[in-house]
């Protein structure tokens, strides 16, 4: 071993043995009496890491270890903190001590929608980069991306390419860098919104000429097809040897790639890429030094004209066919299915709404008439936001119908639905009078709502409004002489709305001041209470509300169900395709 060999030093606390070896390391140098250890982990003078001599005259190249553990910044404005690596700049980004960072010890950083960088050069260049990352809490998955700078900070180049934080349990990205001299690096947060990410244990190595890449091996990608015209998707793919900065190719041109891990890549997919019928070759690139191209799998694109335009997906996994109800777009034996059949592409301008089977067939045969897609989440299915596993996770659509929901919204589902709306999604609620529990099971669809506005984890009554548990019945052309587009939209002009055994609402523009009551009960003074239904904005999404189940129900569905058509008097279709219409921002 000669003396100028480099060592490499991973934790600031060092272990008895770990000391012993460096005091033989001085002992060979002939400087036992002056040898520290601990001084190898104190930052450069200028804030740097990297190779320096110790007083023994042995060199030793340190790891540049950061876990946060020592910085202290409360706030998300911009700053500098001095942590044990030496000065860091973090923007629209704190340090945070919560019990819901994801942290390794008692800090992490956390990153809102900005970035966290080394505001000094780690000398011995970059090898690989290491970094523990998560959601923050409950927090959608969030995107972020390595940068690394060779002239101070100057001009910066991404490696590798965008990593999804999914949970709140810290996992690993490894990113190979390989660049010599002086360097530094910054983590940015990617995607917008406000959902934040931990970043934790930055490990970063020593620049090596030795280091080459694996041949990669491509075994399947995921889908395999899709329609022509189909809107962009995210392809998986999956093999191994894939490294951080392996590359998915589609017909020879590199697609947005996000490494995932040595078996798995994912890669975005534009529109533009699925416009016209027939195939592309999907290949892995891996860049020198080492490396190598895949064999290729073949993606098809099928030559179907799906939808063009919003995705509405109606709700079946509250109990909405218990007791007499019949809730659904279509069902088939009794069990709703994802997609409705026969397919919506046989719909046409002057199809009954009979084509399909379901008490509110009416409403999707509507709604595709005007070019839009509709589809049934299953009692099997999930309500979730953000879950790239779920076939049917509510950022593949535009709007989310719940029409009387029988059992409770759990936790998760409470967020997931609140997540949506406030990213933009729309959201059309449906009640029913109180004590109209269908299922028996001691909720009913007022009671469900309000514990849907009052008991979740995002924000207390979001909308602005609430089920008044009350029954009554009527007609009421008490509606309000504000011009809106739910009450004089591309559906026509309403003009009256029966209620059938329903309850009323009411509406606090003090909880949220964008909420309006559109129509009132006969009778009754147009303010906060006695409302017919009212709509409402929350973040960037639209959310509608009735206090009825009846206008929706258009008289037909399954055997033994006693059913009215209330779609098809007064102005109930005009009413609900105007406010399906108005929460997808079609108008």
């Amino acid at each position: 071993m000669s003396f100028n060999q480099h060592f490499i030093l991973t934790e600031p606390v060092f272990s008895n043995m770990r000391i012993s070896s460096y005091l033989i390391l001085a002992v060979m140098a002939g400087a036992v009496s002056c040898f520290n250890p601990y001084q190898e982990q104190e930052p450069a003078p200028s804030g740097g890491g990297g190779g320096k001599k110790t007083s023994a005259g042995v060199s030793v190249t340190a790891v540049l270890s950061e876990t946060f553990e020592s910085g202290t910044k409360t706030a998300y404005t911009t700053g500098d903190v001095v942590l044990s690596t030496g000065t860091w700049t973090f923007t629209d980004a704190l340090i945070g001590n919560s019990t819901t960072d994801a942290k390794t010890g008692t800090k992490s950083a956390r990153v809102r929608n900005g970035k966290i960088g080394m505001k000094f050069d780690k000398t011995g260049g970059i090898g690989t980069v290491t970094v523990s990352h998560a959601a923050f809490g409950s927090d959608i998955p969030g995107t972020w991306q390595l940068w690394y700078s060779t002239n101070a900070g100057s001009t910066f180049t991404q490696s590798g390419g965008t990593i999804t934080s999914t949970g709140n349990v810290l996992a690993t990205a490894t990113f190979t860098v390989n660049v010599g001299g002086n360097a530094r690096i910054e983590l940015r947060r990617t995607g917008g919104g406000t959902n934040r990410v931990n970043f934790d244990n930055i490990s970063i190595t020593d620049y090596s000429t030795t280091t080459t890449n694996p041949a990669p091996a491509l075994t399947s990608i995921s889908p395999t097809s899709a329609n022509a015209g189909a809107s962009a998707l995210t392809l998986t793919v999956n093999g191994s040897n894939f490294v951080n900065t392996s590359v998915v190719n589609w017909n020879g041109t590199a697609l947005t790639t996000t490494f995932v891990s040595a078996t798995q890549l994912t890669a975005s997919v534009a529109a533009t890429r699925l416009a016209n019928a027939g195939t592309a070759s999907v290949t892995v690139v891996s860049p020198a030094p080492g490396g190598g191209t895949t064999t290729t799998a073949t993606f098809t694109i099928n030559s179907v004209v799906v939808p063009t335009g919003k995705k509405f997906l109606f709700d079946n996994t509250k109990a909405e066919m218990a007791g007499n109800a019949d809730w659904v777009i279509d069902q088939d034996g009794s069990v709703p299915a994802r997609f409705p059949t026969p397919a919506q592409s046989g719909i046409t301008a002057t199809t009954a709404e009979t084509f399909w089977q379901g008490a509110i067939s009416a409403w999707g045969i509507a709604l595709v008439k005007r070019g839009h897609s509709v589809e049934t989440l299953p009692s099997s299915g999930s309500i979730t936001y953000g879950n790239a596993s779920n076939p049917q996770d509510l950022s593949n659509y535009n709007v989310f119908v719940v029409d009387e929901p029988n059992t409770v919204f759990t936790a998760a589902q409470k967020t997931a639905i609140l997540q949506f709306v406030q990213n933009g999604g729309g959201l059309v609620m449906v009640s029913n009078h109180t004590v109209s529990d269908r299922n028996n099971d001691g909720w009913d669809s007022p009671a469900i709502w309000n514990d849907f506005f009052t008991n979740n984890s995002v924000q207390a009554n979001p909308f602005g409004m609430s089920m008044t548990l009350n029954n009554f019945s009527g007609v009421s052309s008490n509606k309000s002489a504000t011009t809106h587009p739910i009450l004089n939209g591309v559906a026509g002009t309403v003009t009256q709305l029966q209620f059938n055994a329903g309850a009323s609402l009411t509406i606090n523009t003090t909880a949220n001041p964008n909420v309006k009551g559109h129509i009132w009960r006969s009778g009754f003074t147009q303010n906060t209470s006695n409302v017919l239904c009212a709509s409402s904005t929350f973040g960037t999404g639209r959310v509608f509300m009735l206090g009825d189940s009846s206008p929706t129900d258009d008289g037909t569905g399954g055997p033994g169900n006693t059913l009215y058509n209330g779609w098809g008097v007064y102005s109930h279709a005009t009413l609900l395709t105007n406010a399906s219409l108005w929460v997808a921002k079609v108008q």
